[in-house]
């Protein structure tokens, strides 16, 4: 039996990387984490163009209906181009959280739109997965207040998708009055955080969400996703330290050939390779395995944070001093990697939920 990807989605992901690497090279990368709106409108716009909005909408609403396995190629390809694009919640997050907990009416109201490129929903499960200092939102009377932080592609998004602690999903347009946004500074200038202060803001609750299993669908799927964007990432930085070690001469000789810079690549190597299979059994389990769904989202996002930590440390030593120039912008992976791991839960917060999940609690 083969194991691996098909030919349609290899097929998608040198698509998306052949777009990267034409419109979103390095210099574009810098120019973007300087403020740059307008070329990141341009690259998301291009992406969108791949058909990439519409990716998990189903096809009734204008979508293409592809499985969890296509949406991973995809957020690991545009990990791997550190894409300065909104994916993660607006293109997977939110199209499943309301075709799975939205009435119909809802339905038709958002997802076409998302698939047609018109919108941006940003995705707040932070009081859901652990509620920062004073965080968390109250909904009374068709009303939400309170306070979200990191919300997932809210930048300049035309919906918020937020949830309270007990896991219901609530919709709120952007334009509506009485939300603040404040714009949040993270390591990872190819993506930014926002938080989100509510007063009296109208509001729609997804009904379906009232059943918890929603939001742990969500959950589950934006954390793998997560999970493939460092995965993508830590490949680009190991490639890179490779291809360094093989031009770069002390002594000399080519650094590659000390023994100690070999073990170095050696161990990313074996690390990382079986880092690709287990997103991809992940998301076969999201789609088919229900029953081992959670436990191995939740292992999956754990162990690839741990690895792509120790990947992005060890690349940026085979490189020496020129690892951390801005320059080189190996930085720009460095950091991505970093906030995928705190982003909907660090290593720790997921081991103690797998953990529950097993029943070790008890």
């Amino acid at each position: 039996m083969y194991f691996g990807l098909s030919e349609e989605q290899k097929s998608l992901e040198e698509n998306i990387n052949r777009f990267l690497a034409d419109n979103a090279p390095l210099d574009t990368i810098k120019a973007v984490a300087e403020g740059d709106t307008d070329k990141a409108r341009e690259v998301h716009r291009g992406i969108i163009d791949l058909g990439l909005s519409g990716l998990v909408v189903p096809e009734e609403y204008g979508g293409l209906e592809l499985n969890m396995l296509f949406a991973t190629v995809v957020s690991a390809a545009l990990g791997s181009g550190t894409a300065p694009v909104p994916y993660v919640g607006s293109y997977v997050m939110a199209p499943l959280a309301i075709n799975l907990g939205g009435e119909e009416n809802q339905k038709n109201q958002w997802l076409p739109k998302i698939a047609g490129g018109e919108c941006v929903i940003g995705v707040g499960l932070s009081e859901y997965v652990g509620a920062r200092e004073d965080a968390g939102i109250e909904f009374v009377n068709g009303k939400l207040s309170g306070r979200c932080l990191f919300i997932v592609d809210g930048k300049d998004a035309d919906a918020y998708l937020l949830a309270n602690k007990s896991g219901e999903l609530y919709i709120v347009d952007s334009s509506n009055s009485g939300i603040e946004v404040i714009e949040l500074t993270t390591v990872d200038k190819t993506r930014t955080s926002i938080e989100l202060i509510l007063k009296d803001v109208d509001a729609e609750l997804l009904p379906g969400s009232t059943d918890k299993s929603v939001i742990e669908k969500v959950l589950d799927a934006g954390r793998l996703m997560l999970a493939a964007d460092t995965v993508g990432a830590a490949q680009v930085m190991l490639d890179k330290s490779v291809a360094y070690s093989l031009e770069r001469k002390q002594f000399g000789r080519l650094i590659g050939s000390f023994q100690a810079v070999k073990h170095m690549c050696a161990e990313m190597a074996a690390d990382l390779e079986p880092c690709h299979s287990m997103i991809w059994h992940a998301a076969h389990c999201l789609d088919n395995v229900p029953e081992e769904s959670r436990l191995m989202a939740c292992q999956t996002k754990a162990h690839i944070s741990e690895v792509g930590k120790q990947v992005s440390k060890t690349a940026t030593e085979v490189h020496g001093g020129m690892g951390f120039t801005d320059e080189l912008g190996l930085h720009y992976w460095f950091k991505r990697i970093g906030l995928n791991r705190q982003l909907l839960g660090s290593p720790e917060l997921i081991r103690e939920e797998a953990g529950r999940i097993q029943g070790f609690d008890q």
